[in-house]
């Protein structure tokens, strides 16, 4: 067992690795190497990645792809997808380039609300504790107004605040719970600090506060923070075309097509088990396009798992029908998002993706977003009710495996044209790579070029 070290975030970065290196690995020097392959050469833009976290000791990279022929609202985008998950862009440029033939994808964002909440504990009587709420009010509004005054002039601020009584659930426990708009900025640290002065407020008032009993005034603050659950900063997105349009391939009808394709949703609907595998290939494209723009995907995450279960059940975050012969496909997803702050200018390449995607706003980020995901929800479904997910997705991994089996540039090109006829596994790749390893050259590029 290694020994803890003291004051390791004082140390240089090469002393962190030196020191990780010796402790470790059995080949120190390697790692070193390794570590330092991914710095990246230009200097000061590895002292603005070194400077993001603490303790950074070299950078872990994602593939940055794009999604092409995106049709949203009748305006056309090229979407940035930071993923490693192999077949993900393919899938979302697919499907992209399917409906941007049937119209396009329209999304609509219902509303932008976002929440945060001061948790206290008041031992008293619970009418006095809302006659003081009602009282002091409008003194959170105007104490915070410094802290406000900036979000305000672009239209956003505090929306209202509510004394919510939990004591049911846990003895003495309430809730100051605050609504917030946040405009352009997720607006973490901006709802964080307003609830921080609401607390402070909530204490000093209290104080004073003569309708209470002595034991009333001290109201103890347990903690104040946002909340990552938001159900009502929700957008919608959808497509839709008449059945006859849902040409598939020649081997499935579009009715019988999209029948399967209702009924794999309503399966979704219904089933927490096939719900969550569902909804986490929604996930692909929405964390895919979120990481590409700087934002928290972690926090998104939540909030959407949290509001699939909403309704006492875990269930899909999107639905399909047939009505007067137009199939539709949709979801509603919350989404707290940010153009400005966090690394949305800070981080080149966040700022990069911004840039292509032509500078949107919160909102219309929160659109393209949604987008992706059911873009990726759509290709997911149809290849499930079709050929089968993993004949797609295998096709894409081919190359993963060729690069652990370490192929080179010929063979990994023998490969992929062999393989758009075969069925891929870690073993059939196995074994054509160890055929064409053990196989004459010439005869090899004779079967190539046939």
């Amino acid at each position: 067992m290694s020994k803890a070290i003291a004051g390791f975030s004082k140390l240089t970065k090469e002393q962190k690795i030196e020191w990780i290196a010796n402790e470790y690995f059995a080949a120190p020097d390697e790692a070193v190497t390794l570590l330092k392959n991914y710095w990246n050469t230009n200097e000061s833009l590895q002292k603005l990645h070194d400077e993001f976290i603490e303790n950074t000791i070299t950078n872990f990279y994602l593939p940055l792809g794009v999604a092409p022929n995106f049709v949203i609202n009748d305006k056309k985008y090229t979407i940035p997808m930071a993923v490693e998950e192999s077949s993900v862009v393919a899938a979302a440029a697919k499907a992209a380039k399917f409906w941007a033939k049937r119209g396009g994808f329209k999304a609509t964002v219902i509303d932008t609300e976002k929440i945060g909440q001061v948790h206290f504990l008041f031992n008293g009587n619970p009418d006095n504790l809302t006659t003081f709420f009602n009282s002091v009010k409008l003194k959170f509004f105007e104490g915070s107004q410094d802290l406000t005054k900036n979000m305000q002039a672009r239209g956003g601020g505090i929306l209202d605040i509510e004394l919510r009584n939990k004591t049911t659930q846990i003895e003495n426990y309430y809730q100051l719970h605050a609504t917030f708009e946040t405009k352009d900025s997720m607006g973490a640290n901006f709802i964080n600090s307003c609830l921080e002065r609401f607390s402070k407020i909530l204490k000093e008032e209290a104080l004073n506060h003569e309708a209470f009993a002595e034991n009333e005034k001290n109201i103890q603050v347990i903690m104040s923070i946002l909340s990552n659950y938001v159900p009502n900063c929700v957008v919608r997105a959808e497509v839709s075309c008449p059945v006859e349009d849902l040409i598939e391939d020649a081997s499935i009808s579009p009715k019988e097509f999209t029948d399967k394709f209702i009924t794999a949703v309503r399966i979704a609907e219904i089933e927490p088990f096939r719900a969550v595998t569902h909804n986490k290939g929604i996930m692909n494209g929405i964390d895919a396009v979120i990481v590409a723009t700087g934002n928290d995907f972690r926090a998104v995450e939540a909030g959407v798992h949290a509001y699939a279960s909403r309704n006492s059940q875990y269930s899909s975050l999107s639905h399909a029908k047939v009505e007067d012969g137009i199939f539709t496909f949709w979801m509603e997803v919350p989404l707290a998002l940010g153009t400005v702050g966090g690394l949305t200018t800070l981080h080149p390449l966040v700022k990069f993706c911004h840039e292509m995607l032509g500078k949107p706003s919160a909102k219309e980020l929160m659109q393209i977003v949604a987008v992706a995901g059911l873009a990726q929800n759509f290709a997911a479904l149809r290849s499930l009710t079709t050929t089968g997910i993993q004949q797609g997705h295998m096709k894409m991994h081919l190359m993963n495996i060729l690069n652990q089996l370490g192929a080179n540039d010929v063979h990994k090109k023998m490969a992929v044209k062999h393989f758009e006829k075969n069925a891929v596994s870690h073993s059939a790749v196995a074994d054509y790579l160890k055929h064409l390893q053990t196989t004459d050259p010439s005869k090899i590029e004779e079967d190539f070029l046939q």
